[in-house]
């Protein structure tokens, strides 16, 4: 059982560097579009017999190009919304944003009830609510199948780092996920493993731009 992990394309928010995490949140640039769109010819030939998608924007519209491919309709999952950015929402200074990914990242260390400023998330909370939809998406990729979940590059990092058996706190405070990078898991008994981690849009050069891939994808420093 596969299930694949896609960060959304890029938004005015992600060029802008700001903490954009509120329902509904920016739509997706031309280049955000552009990055959906070839998505299609790098997970077009998978077998893919279910899309989920975050209850923010810009997951829908990442996930469209692929939905129409398939011929499936997303299933729009509150689970998968990025980490709540609290009173640092929409905030694009250094201070802000390394408060926010340091907590994302922060919770495998140990530090499970430490919450963004302001929010009513701590680390418990959003690991289960994320959870919930890979439960439901295993449910839904028998043997030889694939899931994909379309979701945000904070809480893909922070969900990785506490249920994937071969990846650590470091590696995710160290590693970005670029808009439309994915991150493919298999089940290991009760667990997952990273079976590949793809930092860069999945489309490969022409749909890259790292300077504008947003907080989420901010190193710890």
């Amino acid at each position: 059982m596969r299930l694949i992990l896609v960060r959304h394309g890029q938004t005015s928010s992600n060029v802008g560097h700001h903490l954009d995490t509120a329902v509904p949140g920016a739509d997706l640039t031309d280049l955000g579009r552009e990055q959906a769109a070839a998505l299609v010819d790098t997970l077009g030939r998978e077998s893919v017999r279910k899309i989920f998608v975050s209850d923010l924007v810009r997951t829908q519209q990442t996930a469209a190009p692929l939905a129409r491919h398939f011929g499936l309709e997303p299933a729009v999952r509150a689970g998968l919304r990025e980490i709540s950015a609290g009173e640092l929402e929409m905030a694009n200074d250094d201070e802000s944003i390394q408060t926010y990914v340091r907590t994302a990242v922060g919770w495998s260390a140990g530090n499970w009830n430490v919450r963004v400023p302001g929010s009513e998330e701590n680390g418990h909370d959003v690991i289960r609510r994320f959870d919930a939809v890979v439960s439901e998406a295993s449910d839904h990729a028998a043997a030889g199948e694939v899931a994909i979940l379309v979701s945000h590059g904070a809480i893909i990092r922070a969900w990785t780092a506490a249920r994937c058996d071969n990846v650590d706190v470091d590696f995710v405070a160290h590693n970005a996920l670029s808009n439309t990078g994915a991150v493919v898991i298999e089940s290991a008994g009760d667990r997952w493993v990273v079976t590949h981690w793809q930092e860069q849009a999945l489309g490969g050069a022409p749909f890259e731009d790292p300077a504008t891939d947003g907080a989420a994808a901010d190193p710890v420093r």
